[in-house]
């Protein structure tokens, strides 16, 4: 599991742009028969990929959580975006095919990973965080999320918000997790763009071609950076930046949000002529 710690956006605004990729930018999540974790200590969120080929992949706490098991003190939450797979939790398989999602309540012991077909594997992209209460584990297919258009042609960002881990679909203790698909000819995602005190992020870009980038924005709105994203890639979202991107051409992304208020609307919006 890799650490990495906070930013002052004071720090930030002089960072270079490896600097930037170092701190932010989180690649190779998925490789064949591995489990790759980031800790970050922006609400200590955990965000990975577990690619299962062949064998099964058990989920453990390590030495970084000082725990006995991982969901000792945390919640989680899983989007599939490979083959068919399943996670079994205490013994309780579950089904996940493509864009299936499931939340699993802290205080669940044993958790493994595993793909149905090891030439297709499964790809679970995974984000956790600290818990303070158990909620019921239960999955989620993508047919069963709040769907949340937004955006419009002319503007270039009509888009659908899928809401997996959500208090109108899943109960959660801080975690809300949910995938954003945005139509052909559009490419701007969170725009116009806002920041949120009470919660980072983490955003996973899929479905983009080898050629295809995004530029993920960030920083204080007086003091925007960007990174340059490829497929299957994640980028952290400190509470005071704010997080857009565009792209070569459509995309989907995943967005694990982790803090003190699960209100979605719960932003500090930001107007385009302040953006700099």
């Amino acid at each position: 599991m890799e650490i990495r710690y906070n930013w002052h956006p004071d720090d930030v605004m002089h960072y270079t742009t490896e600097e930037l990729r170092e701190h932010f930018l989180v690649q190779q999540l998925f490789v064949p028969g591995k489990i790759n974790l980031v800790y970050s200590h922006a609400d200590r969120i955990i965000a990975g990929g577990i690619t299962p080929s062949g064998s099964a992949l058990k989920l453990e706490a390590g030495k970084e959580l000082a725990a006995d098991y991982f969901l000792q003190r945390r919640e989680l939450g899983i989007i599939n975006i490979g083959g068919a797979g399943a996670v079994i939790a205490d013994g309780v398989k579950y089904d996940l095919n493509p864009r299936d999602g499931l939340y699993i309540g802290m205080g669940t012991k044993d958790i493994t990973f595993e793909s149905a077909d090891a030439s297709a594997p499964a790809k679970f992209y995974i984000a956790s965080c600290p818990a303070h209460r158990t909620c019921p584990t239960k999955h989620v297919d993508i047919s069963k999320a709040k769907k949340v258009p937004m955006g419009t042609v002319e503007d270039a960002n009509k888009r659908v918000i899928n809401q997996y881990i959500h208090p109108e679909v899943i109960e959660s203790c801080q975690l809300a997790m949910g995938l954003t698909e945005l139509e052909t000819g559009s490419v701007w995602n969170t725009m116009p763009t806002h920041t949120h005190e009470r919660r980072m992020e983490v955003y996973l870009y899929l479905d983009m071609a080898e050629d295809d980038l995004v530029f993920h924005m960030m920083g204080q709105p007086h003091e925007t950076r960007h990174i340059v994203m490829r497929n299957e890639e994640a980028v952290i979202s400190p509470s005071w930046s704010i997080h857009s991107g565009v792209g070569t051409k459509n995309y989907s992304f995943i967005w694990a949000m982790c803090g003190e208020n699960q209100e979605f609307t719960d932003m500090d919006a930001v107007d385009k002529k302040d953006i700099m």
